[in-house]
């Protein structure tokens, strides 16, 4: 939109003018200024895309004066200059309640809008009386000035200015009213704040707690989603979980738990977060599992939505690390669940990291056949060849794999499901000699797995690039890379076709370079041990 011409500049001075006396014709002067605004050719273009206005709460013969009103300033589609700001102090300032009604929509869409600088509107002395109206009997203004409250939040100085100006207590008060869009903005602005650690500290100190766990009962979905990710704000910080979960009154687990179930993907997405945050203990944990979390996190990964398959992986997680929880976990509902959100989301960083963390985790209990007999391991498996190498969670792949292939059991189940493209992509990793801790999982896969007769005929299609990464092994400075190398060789010189391709390599001498050097650190280690005795 093009710049104002000098007519509409000064009919837009003329404008502040007559706000700034505050003359009992105020709105008629508004109304009077912006007609004759809008009828300039300057501003003859309109936008292309309809903005969406924030709605008030108005009666019928004030919504037509707000919107004839909003219908003029936004036609000027420019930010608005600081000069212009002064304007709203006295608009706001004003007791004429529909001059208060009209004023601070029409901040609310210029805020919206991103048509005024947020932290300008603070700097500009605007949040005062801003504050003020959260006071005000009607709610209209109620509605307006928590819209205007909850948008400043939107950043750090804002959040510690309204803190400080005492704004936390008037919005709890308005957290808790009867009319549906205060208490939504209201605990749009609590939530906003909660952003803050300093703000948190007063928000409990007010008895915010309380009232946002009340909150989560409420039959306003929105309202729910708000003071749950409130409070899992709150929850981030572990020095309020006393104050959140008191001993002996754990009904804020108990209503986290149910949201659960929500239909609103949203809202038992954030209350699995909430929970998360409040599982800093191994008490809590096994309070959770103990009110029965576990049917609804099974449910919630079936769910299509892929922001709850990670809020909820990411709660079972947490869960999965405390010993007592996993013989409970371990279940066959919970481990097919695992196996089929592997299967569907085997690109996804965040399910394959988690599930795989998971799987290990549960596979240290005494369920590891429930593990071997579920989809887990097939899965674990087939994520092998879709996740990128930058990838952490194919580490916790490969680690986990590593760890069930020690077990006959697993090794057996593993062996069953390997194939070409699997068997190359181990081999592949065995030599990233760039990936140390990859690499070496790989590596110890496949040693495993090197007893079955199936794997050895796999293998034999990739007997060079197996030497190569053995070559490698051997002269790794980590003593581990070199008895796996050993063991790894031992195994495979037993089958005639590698027994014949390393005796035409370099093995035999790798191996005698090895045994010489192993030979003379024994020999300095008896000298060290002798020396210690004689002291």
């Amino acid at each position: 939109m093009g710049q104002l011409c000098g007519r509409c500049q000064q009919l837009l001075r003329d404008f502040v003018a007559s706000v700034q006396r505050m003359c009992t014709s105020l709105v008629c002067r508004i109304k009077e200024c912006l007609t004759l605004i809008s009828k300039c050719c300057c501003l003859k273009q309109n936008s292309s895309k309809p903005r969406q206005l924030y709605k008030p709460i108005l009666q019928p013969h004030e919504r037509v004066t707000a919107e004839e009103f909003l219908q003029h300033i936004e036609t000027v589609n420019v930010p608005l200059p600081a000069e212009h700001l002064e304007a709203f102090y006295a608009l706001l300032r004003s007791a004429d309640l529909e001059v208060q009604q009209v004023s601070s929509l029409s901040l609310v869409n210029f805020l919206l809008e991103e048509n005024i600088d947020k932290e300008l509107v603070v700097q500009m002395g605007l949040l005062e009386p801003i504050l003020d109206l959260l006071e005000s009997e009607d709610p209209a203004v109620q509605c307006n000035s928590c819209a205007c409250t909850m948008t400043l939040a939107g950043t750090e100085s804002n959040r510690e200015a309204i803190g400080a100006a005492r704004g936390v207590t008037p919005l709890l008060s308005l957290a808790s009213s009867y009319d549906p869009r205060v208490q939504q903005n209201a605990v749009g602005a609590i939530l906003n704040l909660t952003q803050s650690e300093k703000i948190q500290q007063v928000l409990c100190k007010e008895g915010a707690l309380p009232v946002l766990a009340l909150l989560l009962e409420s039959p306003d979905p929105e309202v729910q989603y708000y003071s749950c990710a409130a409070l899992s704000n709150v929850a981030a910080n572990a020095q309020h979980h006393e104050a959140m979960l008191r001993p002996g009154n754990r009904s804020l687990l108990r209503t986290l738990i149910s949201l659960l179930s929500s239909s609103v993907n949203k809202l038992s997405s954030q209350a699995c977060v909430c929970l998360r945050n409040l599982a800093s203990s191994a008490d809590i944990q096994s309070e959770m599992v103990a009110e029965d979390v576990l049917p609804k996190l099974c449910s919630l990964l079936a769910s299509s939505s892929k922001d709850v398959h990670h809020a909820s992986i990411a709660l079972l997680w947490i869960l999965s690390q405390h010993p007592h929880n996993q013989d409970t976990l371990a279940c066959a509902e919970l481990l097919q669940s695992l196996g089929m959100l592997l299967s569907a989301h085997k690109t996804d960083p965040v399910i394959v990291g988690h599930t795989a963390c998971i799987i290990n985790n549960l596979s240290l209990s005494k369920n590891r056949q429930r593990i071997i007999e579920s989809p887990c391991v097939e899965g674990l498996l087939q994520t092998l060849l879709s996740t990128d190498i930058q990838e952490d969670s194919l580490h916790y792949v490969t680690f986990c794999l590593a760890e069930l292939a020690k077990q006959e059991g697993a090794t057996l189940c593993m062996v069953q499901w390997m194939d070409e493209p699997l068997t190359n992509c181990l081999v592949r990793l065995a030599g990233w000699l760039e990936h140390p801790e990859l690499c070496f999982q790989a590596a110890s896969i496949i040693y495993h797995m090197m007893g079955h007769e199936k794997m050895m005929l796999l293998l034999k299609q990739h007997i060079e690039e197996i030497q190569a990464y053995l070559t490698n092994f051997l002269i790794h400075p980590e003593i581990r890379f070199q008895q796996l190398g050993i063991s790894t060789f031992c195994r495979l010189r037993e089958d005639p076709e590698f027994s014949l391709a390393f005796r035409n390599s370099q093995m035999a001498k790798l191996l005698e370079q090895v045994r010489q050097q192993t030979e003379e650190t024994q020999e300095l280690l008896k000298a060290a041990v002798c020396h210690e005795d004689n002291i």
